[in-house]
C-alpha cells in the first residue's frame, strides 16, 4: 500500500465530528491528498487528539505512511500515540531539580527515550517508596534542560499503577538516590477498553 492510500485509509476512520487542534477535519485531509501534499496530510492526521475514538489500526497507519516517508522522528511519535491507544494518555509538569542541588546535568530529551522511576505517593508495606518506570516524551520543545521546567507525557511500563492519579496530583521523579524532579498531573485519559 502506498503513502496516499495508507493516509486516505486512516482518514477515513476520523469520526465525522472530530476536529485536529486547528479545527482541521478528515475532509481537510483528503483535501491535500488531492494535491499530493502528503507531508501536510499527514501532520493534520497527528493533530488530532485523544484516545477515545483513535485506534491501533489508525496510529498503524501512519507508523507505515511515515515509515515509507523515511520521517524516523514521526514514527517513534505515532508509536508512542499507539502505545497510548492502548494504555491511555497521561499528561504532566515537570520540574527537574536543580545540578547544584542534586539534579541531573544533562537535559531531558524530547524523544521518550529517557525512563526514570516514579513515586506515585503510596508508600510500600515496609515504608519505602513505591517505585514505578515510565518513560517521558517531552511536549512542545526539543528537551527540558537541567533545573528546567516543561509539560511531558508519560508512558507507563506497569499502566495499572498509575490509573487512579488524576490532575493536581504530584509524584516524584528518580533517576538514582536524591529526588531528581516532580511532575504535577496535568490530564489523565483511560483508554476506551476501560471506559465503557
Amino acid at each position: 500500500m502506498d503513502v496516499p492510500d495508507l493516509l486516505r485509509r486512516a482518514a477515513a476512520l476520523i469520526p465525522a465530528d472530530a476536529r485536529s487542534d486547528a479545527g482541521l477535519s478528515a475532509d481537510d485531509v483528503q483535501e491535500y491528498l488531492s494535491y499530493e501534499e502528503w507531508e501536510v496530510a499527514l501532520s493534520i492526521l497527528e493533530d488530532f487528539d485523544g484516545v477515545q475514538w483513535q485506534t491501533i489500526q489508525y496510529w498503524d497507519l501512519l507508523i507505515a505512511a511515515a515509515q515509507q516517508m523515511w520521517l524516523d522522528r514521526d514514527v517513534a511519535w505515532f508509536q508512542w500515540r499507539r502505545s497510548e491507544t492502548l494504555h491511555g494518555l497521561i499528561r504532566a509538569d515537570l520540574q527537574l531539580v536543580a545540578p547544584d542541588a542534586g539534579g541531573r546535568r544533562l537535559p531531558v530529551p524530547s524523544n521518550g527515550q529517557l525512563r526514570p522511576l516514579w513515586s506515585l505517593g503510596r508508600p510500600t508495606a515496609e515504608g519505602s517508596a513505591d517505585l514505578h518506570i515510565a518513560f517521558i516524551w517531552v511536549e512542545s520543545a526539543p528537551e527540558i534542560p537541567p533545573g528546567g521546567y516543561g509539560p511531558i507525557r508519560l508512558l507507563p511500563l506497569t499502566p495499572l499503577h498509575w490509573r487512579r492519579l488524576k490532575p493536581g496530583d504530584v509524584i516524584t521523579m528518580y533517576e538514582q538516590r536524591p529526588v531528581a524532579g516532580t511532575a504535577t498531573i496535568a490530564q489523565v485519559q483511560l483508554p476506551r477498553s476501560t471506559t465503557g
